[in-house]
């Protein structure tokens, strides 16, 4: 699937894990691996991520701009 705009639903610090909610509304939550993955150390309800995702899990979040790799457009 191609990447999609979300915003952070819920975030767990401790554990690394939470939601995102899409456009549409719906709630896509995600683990550890996938937050480990984005080089990110904190995420904050509301905040706006770039994500990619099966059809039924999300697989990748990050920021624009942030990470390697990831060039400020």
């Amino acid at each position: 699937m191609a990447p999609m705009q979300a915003s952070v639903h819920r975030y767990d610090d401790e554990f690394g894990s939470g939601s995102v909610l899409l456009d549409d509304g719906r709630e896509i939550p995600f683990d550890t691996a996938v937050m480990d993955a984005s080089g990110l150390r904190l995420l904050r309800p509301g905040q706006r991520v770039s994500i990619t995702m099966t059809d039924t899990a999300l697989t990748r979040l990050w920021i624009v701009g942030i990470g390697d790799n990831e060039p400020i457009r």
